[in-house]
C-alpha cells in the first residue's frame, strides 16, 4: 500500500458517512490526523459509527441529516464547521440502488434515487460551500461505473450518476475562481459493500462478478479511501473536475446486463 497523506489538523466532512466506503474514508482521514465529521439519514448508525471511531481513538462527530433534506444537511454542515472550522474535504456519498427493469419501476423509486444521489450531491455541495477552507479545499463526490456504462435494470442510477459526474464537472469550472477542486471516485465492485451484495446476491454471482474485473478481484475499501486521500491532498492541488474510476478495470467492458440480479 502506497504512503498515505498528512491530514493532521485538517476538517474532512462526509455524506453518507455511517457506513460502507464512506465510512471506510471517514476512517482513513481520521486516523492521517484530521477531525471528522459524518453525516447520515439514521441517526443510531451515526452515533454507531461515531463511537466506533472514538473507541480507535480518533476525533469524530456526528450529524442525523438527511441529503434530499437542504435545509437539514445545510444545518449539519453548520454545526459540524462550528465545532471542527473550515472543511478542507467535503465528502458526498450518500447513494440508494435497487434491480428493477424501467417497466417494473414507479415514478417514485426512480425519483428517490435521483433525490437521493443526484439532489443529495447538490444539496451538499451547494450547502457545504459557504464552510469550505477557500483556497485549498476539495470537494469529492462518490459516483458509480453506471453513470457511463449502461446498466440493465439500473435506469435510475445511470440517470442519477451521470448527473453527478457532469454536476462534477460544472462545479469545478464554477468554483475554480474559489480555488476550490471538485473531483469524482468511480468505485467498482468493492468487497463487502452493499452494492456488491445487491447487485451479486449469490456466491454464483459474486464468482461471476469478479470475473469480469481485468484484475480478477475485488477491490477493497482501503484502495478508496487512499484515491480520496491523494485527491484531497496537496499532491492533487491541480486536479480537479476529473471522474476517476477506481475499479480494476472493470467499467473497460462497457454496457452490464444484470438479468442474474434481478432474478435473485
Amino acid at each position: 500500500m502506497a504512503e498515505r497523506e498528512n491530514y493532521t489538523g485538517k476538517a474532512v466532512f462526509v455524506a453518507g458517512g455511517s457506513s460502507g466506503i464512506n465510512l471506510a474514508l471517514a476512517q482513513a482521514f481520521a486516523r492521517q490526523g484530521a477531525r471528522v465529521a459524518i453525516a447520515s439519514r439514521s441517526p443510531e448508525r451515526v452515533e454507531a459509527a461515531v463511537a466506533g471511531l472514538r473507541a480507535q481513538g480518533l476525533p469524530a462527530w456526528g450529524y442525523s441529516a438527511d441529503v434530499r433534506d437542504a435545509d437539514a444537511i445545510g444545518a449539519a454542515l453548520e454545526q459540524a464547521h462550528h465545532q471542527i472550522g473550515d472543511f478542507d474535504v467535503l465528502v458526498s456519498g450518500a447513494a440508494g440502488n435497487f434491480v428493477a427493469p424501467a417497466l417494473g419501476m414507479s415514478a417514485k423509486g426512480f425519483r428517490t434515487v435521483v433525490d437521493i444521489d443526484l439532489v443529495g450531491t447538490f444539496n451538499v455541495l451547494r450547502q457545504g460551500h459557504a464552510f469550505l477552507r477557500k483556497p485549498g479545499a476539495c470537494a469529492l463526490n462518490i459516483s458509480a461505473p453506471q453513470a457511463f456504462n449502461p446498466t440493465m435494470y439500473q435506469a435510475h442510477v445511470c440517470a442519477a450518476k451521470a448527473g453527478v459526474d457532469m454536476l462534477t464537472r460544472v462545479l469545478a469550472m464554477e468554483w475554480g475562481v474559489d480555488g476550490v477542486r471538485v473531483n469524482s471516485i468511480v468505485p467498482g465492485p468493492i468487497a463487502d459493500t452493499e452494492g456488491v451484495r445487491r447487485l451479486a446476491p449469490s456466491p454464483e454471482a459474486l464468482e461471476a462478478m469478479a470475473r469480469t474485473v481485468p484484475l480478477r478481484r475485488f477491490g477493497q475499501v482501503e484502495e478508496i479511501a487512499d484515491m480520496a486521500l491523494f485527491l484531497g491532498s496537496a499532491r492533487a492541488q491541480f486536479v480537479t473536475g476529473a471522474v476517476i474510476p477506481v475499479d480494476g478495470g472493470s467499467s473497460l467492458h462497457g454496457g452490464r446486463d444484470l438479468s442474474h440480479a434481478l432474478a435473485a
